[in-house]
């Protein structure tokens, strides 16, 4: 029987393998006297595509966002390779964050919306003991309406990010497939969308986590330390 490793959360490598070697070498490797575009382009994917199989696979563990991840590589490449209307592109980024998002607001239809799994779930808070004091306050249907509102709030995060995809690889991404200019261009994508989009993203999931936090402190009377998961803790 072999042990489970733990997944640590890992920013920086995550950023230097799946965004800057990428964006180095397609700005800068995808020139005719280096690797050509198609090279460039190949070599470029490869990290972020290699990086996320190895953490599937070290892991164990199915994450679907990552999975979504993994397949827009994959299209990009395709894109790239087969030299087809850069107005895909486009399509292709807007489509990952909105099929999330869509899978968010169909997850309201279920008795598990997706926010719980998110940010409402036992590896960040005592999910448990939450749950028994808002019994004994009889907070359980408001706490259900405002975490609702929290789960409208994540899609409205992911419809934004799908909408600055798009306008941002229409603005970049011009010149035809297959070209050095295509990649390069591809690069300066990459690179923008993490201040455009991935960061004002993660600032609008922290704004929603304190509003679902602020909204079980005011409802149980809990502090922050009272609530955290036990590993957080540590």
């Amino acid at each position: 029987m072999t042990n489970k490793v733990a997944h640590r959360p890992r920013p920086l490598i995550d950023m230097l393998v799946s965004i800057i070697i990428p964006s180095v070498i397609l700005m800068k490797f995808s020139g005719d006297s280096d690797l050509g575009p198609s090279g460039g382009l190949i070599a470029a994917l490869a990290f972020p595509l290699a990086w996320g199989l190895f953490e599937l696979i070290k892991y164990r563990k199915f994450n679907f966002i990552a999975l979504l991840g993994l397949v827009s590589v994959l299209l990009t490449g395709g894109i790239g390779l087969f030299e087809l209307d850069t107005k895909w592109l486009a399509i292709k980024e807007a489509a990952i964050p909105a099929t999330i998002g869509i899978g968010v607001l169909i997850s309201t239809f279920t008795p598990y919306p997706l926010v719980k799994a998110l940010l409402f779930n036992p590896e960040i808070m005592d999910v448990e003991k939450i749950k028994q004091k808002l019994q004994e306050r009889n907070s359980t249907a408001f706490f259900e309406k405002r975490l609702m509102k929290a789960t409208y709030l994540v899609a409205c995060s992911f419809a934004f990010s799908a909408t600055m995809n798009y306008i941002l690889a229409k603005w970049l991404v011009t010149s035809p497939a297959g070209t050095p200019e295509f990649n390069a261009q591809l690069g300066k994508l990459t690179l923008y969308s993490y201040p455009m989009i991935a960061l004002p993203s993660m600032i609008m999931m922290l704004g929603i986590f304190y509003y679902l936090w602020r909204t079980i402190s005011d409802l149980t009377g809990f502090k922050l330390d009272d609530v955290m998961a036990g590993k957080l803790k540590k």
